[in-house]
């Protein structure tokens, strides 16, 4: 299955775990009035919501460039999940507040066993998309998919913590369910945090990691014909990676030979990065001595 397509799997998954959980736990809740099984239905919600702004964001990153947008449709993936972490982190707020207000105005909660058993549902069904979200993520690297993977995987935790919690109020701990509401709220606004911040990097075009931008440099130093390079400038647009450099070749080489290297170096890059798109000048290596040539990511 291409990257495309796998990607595109991922966020039908997530959708129908999302819409499953939805049912499971709003009839918990209504059966029991626990906050924190509220606080993970609500939490639920907001991932159908977030699940499909990610599905239409996927498919659209993946249209190919055209005569607007050269570049491709690439920034629609981290622009989704901008979007997603303030819907997050609103959340979070609301749930904060409605489980400090039971927090001091407690109620009973009913059918605690029946509560853990659709908690201990929930978890099972996420971590098994989880499971596949990170090795989706590990083929593609798609934005989208790695932000609600991150999202699920504070799910696992809430719903532990849930799990937990609900068992202890057997024990006559009911103050437990607000002050896991409370907890599962902080959890989510972190979540909604570093989503933001990611999404942000990329939408400000923040360079590769440092490995990436050193495996470039390698195998543009590997060519024998080359001479070395600098102002490599790279960045990520949704499932699309752009590298672009300055190529030092001699002074004397012919124009012809000079546009063959430059075509095996970017064949090779394509090789190890297949979603990268790469944009090389060719210069003479005699400039290597000129500081105005001499920028970020020099030889």
């Amino acid at each position: 299955m291409d990257n495309a397509r796998l990607t595109r799997v991922a966020t039908y998954a997530a959708v129908a775990v999302a819409l499953t959980l939805i049912v499971v736990k709003f009839v918990g809740w209504w059966l029991t009035d626990s906050v924190s099984i509220l606080a993970s239905l609500l939490d639920s919600m907001l991932d159908v919501l977030a699940s499909i702004m990610i599905l239409i964001a996927v498919r659209y990153a993946q249209v190919p460039a055209d005569h607007e947008h050269r570049f491709g449709h690439g920034k629609a993936e981290p622009l989704a999940a901008l979007a997603q972490s303030i819907f997050i982190a609103g959340s979070a707020f609301y749930l904060f507040i409605y489980a400090t207000e039971r927090l001091f105005n407690p109620r009973p909660v009913e059918q605690i066993t029946l509560g853990v058993a659709i908690m201990v549902f929930s978890l099972v069904l996420t971590l098994i998309l989880v499971g596949f979200q990170r090795y989706v993520v590990r083929r593609t690297q798609s934005t989208a998919i790695k932000s609600d993977s991150l999202h699920y995987i504070s799910d696992i935790a809430a719903n532990g913590v849930v799990i937990v919690g609900l068992l202890l109020m057997v024990w006559g701990f009911d103050w437990v369910d607000p002050a896991l509401g409370m907890v599962i709220a902080l959890v989510i606004a972190w979540s909604a945090y570093k989503l933001a911040r990611e999404s942000a990097n990329q939408l400000l075009d923040i360079e590769l990691p440092d490995a990436m931008r050193e495996q470039v440099g390698d195998i543009i130093r590997s060519h024998r014909g080359v001479e070395g390079f600098n102002d490599l400038r790279t960045y990520r647009s949704g499932p699309n990676i752009f590298i672009q450099f300055d190529l030092e070749l001699d002074d004397r080489m012919p124009l012809v030979k000079a546009h063959l290297i430059a075509e095996e170096v970017t064949e090779r890059i394509k090789q190890a990065i297949p979603q990268a798109d790469v944009i090389v000048h060719q210069e003479p290596v005699s400039l290597r001595l000129d500081p105005q040539h001499h920028q970020w990511g020099q030889d």
